[in-house]
């Protein structure tokens, strides 16, 4: 393969991670719903049925950034080294998760599992919100610039330089906050969808997660479509480059739209993805009992996040566009690692099929059987 090619590849390899982590966010979703449950038993169903899976979403996480480190460096430098307060947030929130999980239902903790439930809570909105702004700053850019230069300054080699504020402006910026409230507000109808084909619960219950389902999801669809729409009218950056290095910058309207266009294959993944959304959450929320809608929401979450990386990345387009300087924006291009490295780790990627068939088959085991109250009275394992 070219380096052009492996490029190519780490950056599908990238868009699956993202669109993975996204689909996974219904565990964060989970979590902020747990103080809108009047009853204790439900309380800790809802806890349980999060727990089981609050680790694939903290290792997709983890992977992701892993493999954005690996594979296009200068981003992971720019964007983790630069926004780091962004970046802070969003991990500490993952870290009060982790050990919300693992101490709340310990004997003899000093808190009570109503602060671990705040902690859960918090981590569930903050995490989605902040998460949706470090994906929608792929569209509409950041405040940094770069200089390769840099790296021969004695006392300061830092390529990357950021806004004072360092990643504080991104969280405030309205466009970025439509995506992250989008992103909370898909997170929460994914949860109730999985809840209904997880969880053996009475009907009352059942009821209130399809009026969950139906008034989280009508809020996202309002806030994505919004979002599709700023990032089909806003201008972006065609760039052209030449041995890793940014030849030509042209600021091109309607660029992300266009590439929906050249890039047919992402415009119809878009199409199926919302399709196949659509339908899983009408006939979850108006079918009388239907506990399937998770797998349609799943796979329409992941396709329509995999398009948003292709058009993004693809097409010689700025995946990160720079607010400050334009000829500093990242792309897939100039932003990647050497073809010797990309080359390598491809080798290693060999194995990600057999890694993913194991989730799917750990996943299967998991779910197989539906969570009761029962079984959380008679095991000791539960969070």
């Amino acid at each position: 393969m070219t380096l052009e090619n492996l490029q190519n590849y780490w950056w599908l390899l990238i868009s699956v991670l993202g669109a993975l982590l996204v689909f996974l966010l219904f565990v964060q979703g989970g979590q902020t719903m747990l103080f809108g449950v009047a009853k204790q038993e439900r309380r800790e169903l809802i806890v349980n049925s999060m727990g089981r899976k609050w680790e694939l979403t903290f290792t997709t996480l983890v992977t992701f950034g892993g493999a954005f480190f690996a594979s296009f460096p200068l981003f992971y430098s720019t964007s983790f080294g630069g926004a780091y307060w962004l970046w802070m947030l969003i991990l500490f929130s993952f870290v009060v998760q982790a050990v919300s999980y693992e101490y709340r239902n310990k004997p003899g903790n000093l808190y009570s599992r109503s602060t671990y439930d705040l902690f859960l809570f918090l981590n569930g909105c903050v995490g989605c919100v902040l998460l949706g702004v470090a994906v929608s700053m792929f569209f509409f850019g950041a405040e940094f610039t770069v200089s390769r230069g840099n790296l021969l300054d004695g006392g300061n080699p830092v390529i990357s330089r950021w806004a004072p504020t360092h990643g504080f402006e991104a969280i405030f910026n309205w466009k970025n906050l439509i995506l992250g409230v989008a992103v909370l507000f898909l997170a929460r109808m994914q949860a109730s969808i999985y809840m209904m084909n997880n969880i053996a619960q009475d009907n009352n219950f059942f009821q209130t997660l399809k009026k969950r389902a139906f008034i989280n999801g009508a809020i996202f669809v309002v806030f994505f479509l919004w979002f599709l729409a700023m990032v089909c009218t806003a201008t972006g950056y065609t760039v052209t480059s030449q041995n890793g290095y940014t030849i030509n910058v042209t600021e091109t309207p309607f660029k992300y739209f266009f590439n929906f266009v050249d890039l047919w294959w992402a415009g119809a993944t878009l199409l199926v993805g919302v399709v196949a959304v659509h339908y899983g959450l009408i006939k979850s929320c108006f079918s009388k009992h239907w506990t399937k809608g998770i797998y349609f929401t799943g796979i329409g979450t992941v396709l329509a996040v995999l398009s948003l990386f292709w058009v993004a990345g693809y097409g010689d387009t700025a995946f990160y566009p720079s607010l400050l300087d334009p000829k500093s924006s990242l792309t897939i291009r100039n932003a990647s690692s050497s073809e010797f490295t990309l080359r390598c780790m491809s080798y290693v990627s060999i194995v990600i099929p057999f890694v993913l068939g194991y989730i799917a088959y750990v996943w299967y085991s998991m779910d197989r059987k539906k969570l009761t109250s029962s079984e959380l009275q008679s095991t000791d394992h539960k969070y």
